[in-house]
């Protein structure tokens, strides 16, 4: 292995497109080893701690508010904007882990994830749940991937200028 998230040493000569590494896990979702199940409950036991972090983190945000006396609206609506924002951040964050999220998409809504961070923890958390983050994405596109590989490759037959002629 050449680094902590098991990325796998591939000599100069191999051929192939190689599997795309996933944060936390490298190339270790391919096969689900080296240690693939530990990292996939220690993600979402830090997910779910973070959540809880983030969310003693509203609270005490919440209690100044209300410290400040800043008034029922003011405090209905820091609860409605969370809340909002962390449902489209979990909405949106669930739906990268399916397709390659837009770049442009992305930075427009980079605020509103910023509000929603808790909608976007508790999704990675689900989700390391059932498969590592992005697995079922990348999966695909390297199934992909290799089967191209094998069409172009099983088509060659050598190098044509060797080949007899008749």
């Amino acid at each position: 292995m050449s680094d902590d998230n098991g990325t796998p040493d591939t000599p100069a000569g191999s051929t192939g497109p190689r599997p795309e590494p996933l944060r936390f896990f490298g190339t270790t979702w391919v096969d689900r080893d080296g240690g693939y199940t530990a990292r996939r409950v220690g993600v979402a036991a830090g997910s779910l701690a973070a959540t809880a972090a983030a969310c003693l983190v509203l609270r005490l945000a919440y209690q100044g508010l209300r410290i400040a006396d800043s008034g029922s609206f003011v405090m209905l609506l820091v609860v409605v904007v969370f809340a909002v924002c962390s449902a489209l951040a979990f909405g949106h964050t669930w739906e990268g882990f399916g397709k390659r999220p837009d770049p442009d998409r992305r930075a427009s809504l980079r605020g509103l994830l910023a509000v929603g961070f808790v909608g976007s923890l508790l999704a990675y958390f689900f989700r390391s749940l059932v498969e590592a983050p992005g697995e079922k994405l990348h999966r695909e596109e390297y199934r992909r991937a290799r089967e191209q590989y094998e069409r172009r490759v099983t088509r060659r037959s050598g190098n044509p200028s060797k080949r007899r002629r008749s």
